[in-house]
């Protein structure tokens, strides 16, 4: 049982939620830009949040499916379509067998993810199914997806019953308060980072209280920032430390850099700021040309967000299992793991 990539688009690669535990080793963590949308869109069709998905970027991939199965797409909103109808996002949607769902272009947010019910079938890599393309390392081949491409899906659904459509949607989607804020996506909360004091006055008051533009020198492992120089107090050599997803960093010429997913294992450049957690995924859905305000927010009030955040999701996952349940057993159609 598989799915076919009848399109690729710009950039879709497997991703999953990283590397975990091999950085001491200089291997990067890689994984989802936008961790939220890929464990919703498992969570959606019964998988594990870590799971691989299929991460695009700015244009979607066309995509044959050769089993009957289940998927959500969660994230950006791509226009997906079937049969030249819309698609819901951010829901359980059951696909037939021959059905092909086509992606659109993103339409503000950059970046969408299709999980697949039982995961997709590549190679585990250190840990991770994730793609790291600098090292062509994980996911299909090591490469981002070319027309052509079949993936077999790694514990299909054991039995389905035929369908007259091409696909039917979950009746419910998931509350809005649950989701990231995208619309207002241009506000990122940040806490002080560990050279944060070294910093002159003026170039603290101007992180905080101007726009910075997303620069088109910009890819997964760094987002690169422009519009306000940003200076020390005495420019001096700095020991190479650890640093994370979402520590700002400040090179030389003045212009802070936000480290992504495939960012390196430790940096040399002073830290001013350390974006929070749940602000991540709006960051990793923000083009090129972006405008973003900092706000600071206290490490306590960081820490606060990221727990009401993982109740918000356990609460999802709970619900979500008794709802597919029920959703599959009004269409005579079973998961075995279940």
């Amino acid at each position: 049982m598989s799915i076919e990539i009848i399109k690729p688009g710009v950039l879709s690669t497997i991703q999953d939620l990283g590397r975990i535990g091999y950085q001491q080793f200089g291997v990067i963590k890689s994984g989802a830009m936008d961790e939220f949308a890929l464990r919703t869109a498992n969570i959606l069709v019964g998988n594990e949040e870590n799971e691989a998905a299929i991460e695009m970027t700015l244009i979607g991939t066309t995509i044959r499916f050769n089993c009957n199965t289940l998927v959500a797409i969660c994230g950006g909103d791509f226009s997906p379509t079937i049969d030249g109808e819309l698609v819901p996002q951010w829901r359980p949607v059951f696909i037939k067998k021959g059905t092909t769902l086509k992606m659109g272009g993103a339409r503000k947010q950059i970046r969408a993810y299709l999980a697949v019910a039982g995961g997709l079938d590549v190679p585990v890599v250190m840990g991770s199914r994730s793609t790291y393309l600098r090292a062509g390392i994980g996911g299909f081949m090591g490469r981002k997806l070319l027309s052509g491409d079949v993936i077999q899906i790694k514990d299909p659904m054991q039995k389905a019953i035929d369908i007259d459509q091409s696909y039917i949607s979950f009746p419910k989607f998931i509350s809005s308060q649950i989701k990231p804020p995208y619309e207002s996506s241009s506000f990122i909360r940040i806490v002080r980072g560990s050279e944060y004091h070294l910093f002159t006055e003026k170039s603290k008051e101007l992180l905080l209280s101007k726009p910075f533009i997303l620069s088109s020198d910009s890819d997964r492992m760094g987002y690169r920032l422009e519009g306000h120089r940003i200076q020390l107090h005495k420019e001096g050599e700095m020991v190479s430390s650890a640093v994370t997803f979402g520590t700002i960093q400040v090179p030389s010429n003045g212009n802070p850099i936000i480290l992504m997913a495939d960012h390196q294992t430790t940096g040399g450049y002073p830290k001013i700021g350390q974006v929070i957690a749940v602000d991540l995924p709006l960051l990793a859905q923000m083009n090129i040309g972006s405008e973003i305000y900092f706000q600071e927010v206290s490490f306590e009030e960081a820490e606060r967000l990221f727990i009401e955040r993982e109740r918000e999701i356990q609460i999802l996952k709970h619900v979500m299992k008794k709802e597919l349940i029920n959703f599959l057993g009004a269409l005579s159609y079973e998961l075995y793991r279940y």
